[in-house]
């Protein structure tokens, strides 16, 4: 299956047998129906098991159970992804995740953060989400991504060498 996610919080799950192939020339086909002043703002192929991330602009996010979004035709509104309030902001993102995976989340001033996934809670499509990160007043994430988690016995102690300085050009 193939999960659609939008900016305002729609998202679809279709399966990949609806796209009928086409040619390099053509424009596709329509995946989700879209509001005004919303787009598609990740796309996966979803792998049973796993769980979908969703974050937000205002560094809210939340994990949710794929099997919670039913498969529908192509084409459609979707259902709802995440629900969407002014102080959460505008979804950025969806990716899936395992629980045993971390999360770097970047923001725009250039600040990034490691969170363990398995802190970010598993809850229903309908809902806000949890603060993920507190940011700066006109502060918001400009994105994430789920990453290997490290124990402190992979995280490297030796010092490293600093760079000699390049010879120079005579």
């Amino acid at each position: 299956d193939i999960f659609l996610g939008t900016k305002l919080g729609m998202g679809i799950r279709f399966n990949e047998a609806q796209v009928r192939d086409t040619g390099r020339a053509s424009v596709g086909v329509k995946g989700i129906s879209l509001d005004d002043n919303d787009e598609v703002i990740g796309v996966e192929v979803l792998i049973p098991g796993l769980e979908l991330l969703a974050v937000t602009n205002r560094g809210y996010g939340k994990r949710t159970d794929i099997n919670e979004f039913r498969s529908q035709g192509r084409a459609g509104k979707g259902l709802i992804t995440m629900k969407l309030t002014p102080k959460n902001g505008d979804v950025i993102g969806v990716r899936q995740m395992r629980n045993d995976q971390d999360i770097m989340i970047i923001t725009e001033a250039g600040r990034m953060i490691r969170i363990p996934g398995r802190s970010v809670s598993v809850i229903g499509r309908n809902t806000q989400g949890v603060r993920l990160i507190n940011l700066e007043e006109n502060e918001k994430v400009a994105s994430f991504s789920p990453v290997e988690e490290t124990t402190a016995d992979e995280i490297p102690t030796e010092e490293i060498p600093p760079i000699d300085a390049p010879p120079e050009l005579n």
